[in-house]
Parts: C-alpha cells; structure tokens; sequence
C-alpha cells in the first residue's frame, strides 16, 4: 500500500524585486509519508512559510508539482483548490485565527457545516474532538473567553474536523507559553500517534523540533538537510536558528 501523502518536485517560488528574481523556494523537491510529524525549519526568509503555504494550496509555484494522493494540485483552478483544501487539509495558525464572534464549538463546527455534514454526525465529531483536546467544559465560550493556549488547542481542533489528510501548522507554538506549548504538542503527538495523523511544522520553536521525528531544514529557500533530529541534528539547528 502507498502511504504517500505529498510528492513536490522541481518547486519554485519567485518574486521579483527590480530586475533580480528572488527565489522564495528554490527547487525543491520533498516526499512525505502517512503519520510523518515533521518540523520545517531555518531562519526567517529562509522559505519554509512560503513552502507549507504552497504544499497547502493557499499559494501556487511558478514552476514545479506538488502531487498530493495522486493529484496535482498546481492544476487545479481557484475554485477546484478551495474545495480540495476544505476536504483534505487540515491548517493551523499561530494567530489561530479563530472567528470571535463564535463560541469554540461553533467555530469548529464551521468547517463540517461547510462540507454539509449532517447534524449528528457534527455533534458527535465535536465532541469527540473537544474531548482529545480536554477543553469539554469551555465548548460554549467565544475565543476572547479562552486563553492563548486554549485558542490554539481549538484551532487544532477545527482542523481536524474535516479528518484531513494531514495538518499543517504554521508556528502554532510562538504565541504560546512553555506549558501551554508543551501541552498542544502533547495533544498533537498522542494525534499522531493513535490516529495516524500526519503533521508538518513551520516553525522556530526548539520544543516543537525536538519532538518532530523528521527536521528538514531551508536555508535561502533550499533545503539543505533532511534527518531525523537526533542531538547533533538539534544542536545544529539551534545554531542556525541562533544567527
């Protein structure tokens, strides 16, 4: 059986600024499997933003595939993408971007209704995702209600409504504190782990790079190491990171 999740090949990304291009992604070529729990990383304006926005559909290259359970996403059209993103890709923020005016429940809600799933089937989703992520008694408050940590475990939630293909999650940990961190990655890992789940990180973050099982690093849009983090890989990143 084929686990591929993602297959990018040859992916660029260019701005031009005057008369150089600047390559945001610079050929790059990534295979990711079913259950990965992988972290992006490098330094800002190294790339990995504008590589999880293209692997999610919210941007396109300007050369390049990105096969995801056998189709290409490059071809399809604005509209194709939407409904394509609504049905297999799970996104998280790091601004959450939670609607305020909803409470938690209806804001994971929004994305079922948006695949016109029936009533009960909703509530029991809701429920049994408020319960993995241990908020059961705040489903009734609005986002301003929660706290930082709390609106990020909602997030989760809401993109993992339409049981996705796989998540991606772009810096979920830098408005949070330590203990708020360790516990949505807490909640993502035991995702990973019993559901299969597969996730990919953006992010700076040490925490969220020692729990990946896979670190590829960008640097200049490239990717210039693909490993698992073992201590040696950890204290390179942090050195990059550092400068």
């Amino acid at each position: 059986m084929d686990n591929t999740v993602i297959d990018a090949h040859n992916i660029s990304k260019i701005y031009n600024q005057g008369t150089f291009p600047v390559y945001a992604v610079n050929n790059v070529h990534l295979h990711l499997e079913r259950g990965e729990f992988t972290a992006l990383v490098g330094p800002s304006g190294s790339g990995k933003t504008t590589l999880l926005n293209l692997i999610g559909g919210l941007d396109k290259p300007n050369q390049g595939s990105i096969i995801i359970n056998g189709q290409d996403i490059t071809k399809l059209s604005a509209n194709e993408l939407i409904d394509f993103r609504l049905h297999n890709i799970g996104f998280v923020f790091q601004s959450f971007n939670l609607v305020p005016v909803l409470t938690a429940r209806e804001n994971v809600e929004f994305i079922m209704q948006l695949q016109n799933k029936k009533k009960d089937e909703m509530q029991t989703r809701v429920m049994q995702l408020f319960k993995q992520i241990g908020l059961e008694d705040k489903m009734n408050n609005r986002p301003s209600q929660l706290s930082g940590g709390q609106q990020q475990r909602v997030a989760v939630a809401r993109a993992l409504a339409s049981k996705p293909q796989f998540v991606l999650a772009d810096e979920p940990t830098a408005n949070l504190d330590s203990l708020s961190a360790s516990n949505l990655l807490d909640i993502m890992a035991k995702l990973n782990a019993e559901e299969n789940m597969t996730f990919i990180f953006s992010t700076h973050d040490q925490r969220v790079i020692e729990r990946a099982r896979r670190v590829i690093t960008l640097v200049d849009g490239k990717i210039t190491n693909d490993s698992a983090p073992t201590k040696t890989t950890m204290e390179i990143q942090s050195a990059t990171l550092v400068k």
